[in-house]
This record gives structure tokens, C-alpha cells and sequence, in this order.
């Protein structure tokens, strides 16, 4: 995948949140691809290792077929991490790893599932929001814990979901995609809607697993790069 450039990387995190506030109203709402168009779907994930005073982030890229979701590909990458952990600046930590990681995947997916936020985010610009805007693709994340918003706890019952509203407006849902653990916080990235998130995700759910399967490879497959490559995780490696 060719992979477009709309920002240098090195900036400080009030650069950051400034970059932020100028791409977010660059987001698509709307579904670019309807869910029974969709025939590949992508799975990202990353990873820290702190070796001395160095920390490196290993990110993972797995592409499967849609619905069947079987491995296609699976592309990795390794950088040098240059940004401190924020709050709410998740991309700029993780986006150097993961895009150099979509440089090796052969063709584009139809969809990305992010393990983070998207839509759902003080400045609507999650994780997924701006690497779906980098790449221009429909994205979703799927974070296993809220960042902003009020929700209801949906019905302990598959699919269940309940609104995730903050400031007014619908920025996810929490969805249940296994009943007996807590929800799945789900929103939209780029070039999909809430509903069309929440759908995709749901699909992409099985055998009674918490994480979308693609999420939950990229995890498996990006913790054994993680752990074969150094002494081990650096805390705070799942930020919002």
C-alpha cells in the first residue's frame, strides 16, 4: 500500500492537539462501503518494549477475508518511539509503527478495525479518525474502555448496544459482545457511520470472544512480536 503523507511526526504534544483540531473536521460519517460490499477487513494493533531508555513500538497488521475472516496477510513493523504517552494522543504515538506496517500489506482492505478510540474523543479525532484519514479508509475503533461520553448499561445479550452521547451528541455505543463481561466501546473512525461501526464490528465478533477477531489476532500476534523482541511491555502501552 502506498501510504500518503498529511503531517510530519516530530511535533510536540500542543502541536499535536493543534494537528488534531484541524483534521477532525475532515471526517466522514457517512458509509463508504455497505457491510455486504466489504470482502477484506484489517486488524491493527501495537506494542511497546522499554529497553533502557529507549522504547520501541512493534505494530501488526492483519488483513482476512470478509465474512470468513481468514488470514490473508500479516504485516509487521518496528520503530523507535520518539512521542511521550498523553492522554488523548494516541496516534502520534502509535501511527509511525502502524503505517510503516501498512507500507508492506500487498492491497488495501476494505475496512480497518483500530484496538483504540475513534470518533469517541475530547477532540473527535481518535486513533482510529486519523490513521482512517491517513490511510482513506472506512475505520472503526474498538476500544475495550470509554475515553468520553454517558452510556446505559446495554442487555446482557449479544449485539445489545446503548448510545455513547457526549456533549449532546452520539460519538459510539457500548455493545455486548460477550454477555457476561463488561462492553465493547465502539465508534467510528472515517468513512463510516456509528450504526455502520457498530454492524461491521458485531460481524466481525466469534465463538463468544470480546475483541472483533481481527482486533484480537492483531493483540495475539503483535504481544508474541513484543515479547520475542525485548525484555518486555512498557506500562501504559494501551492508552486511549
Amino acid at each position: 500500500m502506498r501510504i500518503r503523507e498529511l503531517h510530519r511526526w516530530d511535533v510536540s504534544p500542543a502541536e499535536a492537539r493543534a494537528l488534531q483540531a484541524d483534521l477532525a473536521p475532515r471526517v466522514r460519517l457517512e458509509d463508504a462501503v455497505p457491510l455486504d460490499a466489504v470482502q477484506t477487513v484489517a486488524g491493527v494493533d501495537n506494542t511497546y518494549v522499554k529497553e533502557g531508555d529507549a522504547t520501541t513500538a512493534h505494530a501488526v497488521v492483519v488483513v482476512l477475508s470478509f465474512p470468513a475472516l481468514e488470514i490473508i496477510e500479516t504485516a509487521f513493523a518496528s520503530r523507535p518511539v520518539a512521542f511521550p504517552y498523553v492522554p488523548g494522543l494516541l496516534s502520534f504515538r502509535e501511527a509511525p509503527a502502524v503505517l510503516a506496517a501498512f507500507e508492506q500489506v500487498a492491497a488495501a482492505p476494505d475496512a480497518v478495525l483500530f484496538d483504540g478510540q475513534g470518533y469517541a474523543h475530547p477532540r473527535r479525532f481518535g486513533l482510529a479518525c486519523h490513521l482512517g484519514l491517513i490511510l482513506d479508509l472506512p475505520s472503526v475503533g474498538c476500544a475495550k474502555s470509554r475515553l468520553v461520553g454517558r452510556w446505559e448499561e446495554p442487555e446482557r445479550a449479544f449485539g445489545a448496544q446503548t448510545p455513547l452521547v457526549d456533549r449532546g451528541e452520539t460519538v459510539g455505543a457500548a455493545v455486548r459482545t460477550r454477555p457476561r463481561r463488561a462492553p465493547l466501546f465502539v465508534s467510528p473512525g472515517h468513512k463510516v457511520s456509528v450504526a455502520g461501526a457498530v454492524g461491521l464490528a458485531l460481524a466481525c465478533c466469534r465463538d463468544g470472544t470480546f475483541m472483533p477477531e481481527p482486533t484480537r489476532l492483531a493483540h495475539e500476534a503483535v504481544t508474541a512480536r513484543g515479547r520475542a523482541a525485548g525484555p518486555g511491555p512498557e506500562p501504559g502501552g494501551a492508552a486511549p
